[in-house]
């Protein structure tokens, strides 16, 4: 039998992930990576020990827990905080899966002997005729985890397999159920992984302690004070709950400006923007781009949009232009903008920078 190392998390999609590879004939060997453990000794909320160990012993398979706290910590928390002090809105689950899942479980792969890792993500990998690796969306649209994956690099995604693609989440859970698993109605994790307790703003002003730029103004497109604010990393671009604002009007987050301490509100049509520049972009389907090229693609601004028709062009310095059809609502620079062809595979995607 041909080994395979399964992330397991603790839930019913790694744990239908690993059961189904068993049944199709590999040597399953389950690995949960260790990412967060608070100053209480709780863990990351995506990294449940106990019942991805119960769920290993159900199936028989091998099953070893692994610590990459310090990685995580590295390549997922500190830029998270740091980037919101920034008055961005970072991705963590993004990173995570690029520096650190897919990473770790593929050193540990090479140690036990193993070709292949596979993970319980709702998509599924696909090699192109022109031999490039890339990942197409999911069979069931509202758990596709595309958007999530498109940082990964062709040496990854040539290692990987997602037998959950062409599943419906009703269906694993069946699976789970008729399998005996034990986490078959284990809810899913919803929050951000390592914030255990309270709000990601609580947990970046306590870890970030003199580094917070404390209150400062809300403001209008003019520049009319409106009030104070509490700190920008607390407000996110569309954000309309919390403000605290009464001005005869719906008012939403418009702009964050750290240079001036100032959170910028408006009304909700002026959320709708056409433009924006991306950075540090990975190519998935295609090698890359020249200077000047244009592609017309669907592109999602994040994980819950449902992505628009656009033209991505590769810009003098790098970047890439992106230009929708028609406005789309509240972009937000930390977020990525992931690139789809029109058989709903990734071409590639990028770090929102700027929106014009």
């Amino acid at each position: 039998m041909e080994k395979i190392v399964v992330g397991m998390s603790g839930g019913v999609d790694s744990a239908v992930a690993a059961y189904l590879l068993k049944e199709a004939g590999f040597e399953v060997i389950g690995v949960t990576l260790r990412t967060w453990q608070s100053d209480d000794s709780s863990e990351s909320l995506c990294c449940d020990i106990d019942d991805a160990r119960s769920v290993a012993f159900k199936l028989g398979i091998d099953y070893y827990p692994i610590n990459c706290t310090s990685v995580f910590q590295r390549y997922v928390v500190d830029p998270f905080a740091k980037e919101y002090l920034r008055g961005m809105t970072p991705n963590p689950c993004i990173e995570c899966n690029r520096y650190v899942k897919w990473d770790k479980l593929l050193y540990y792969a090479q140690v036990v002997g193993a070709k292949y890792i596979a993970t319980g993500h709702y998509a599924s990998v696909v090699r192109l005729d022109n031999g490039r690796y890339t990942v197409q969306k999911a069979a069931h649209s509202e758990k596709d985890q595309t958007y999530m994956l498109y940082k990964l690099t062709q040496e990854q995604l040539a290692a990987t397999k997602m037998p959950l693609g062409d599943l419906s989440k009703t269906e694993v859970r069946q699976i789970a159920k008729d399998a005996g698993l034990p986490v078959a109605s284990k809810p899913d994790s919803q929050e951000v992984c390592f914030v255990t307790d309270g709000s990601y703003a609580d947990y970046i002003a306590e870890t970030a302690g003199s580094d917070c730029l404390g209150e400062g103004f809300f403001v209008d497109t003019d520049g009319h004070e409106l009030g104070r604010h509490k700190g920008i990393y607390r407000y996110t671009i569309g954000q309309r709950k919390g403000l605290g604002l009464a001005l005869g009007y719906p008012a939403y987050v418009k702009e964050i400006r750290t240079d001036t301490n100032e959170v910028v509100v408006s009304e909700e049509k002026e959320l709708y923007r056409r433009e924006l520049l991306c950075r540090d972009i990975n190519w998935m389907s295609i090698p890359g781009m020249e200077k000047g090229e244009h592609i017309r693609c669907t592109v999602k601004i994040r994980y819950r949009h449902g992505g628009q028709p656009a033209a991505i062009e590769m810009t003098d310095n790098g970047l890439v232009r992106v230009t929708f059809d028609d406005p789309v609502r509240a972009a937000t620079p930390g977020q990525s903008a992931v690139f789809y062809d029109e058989e709903d595979r990734v071409i590639g995607g990028g770090i929102i920078i700027e929106i014009l």
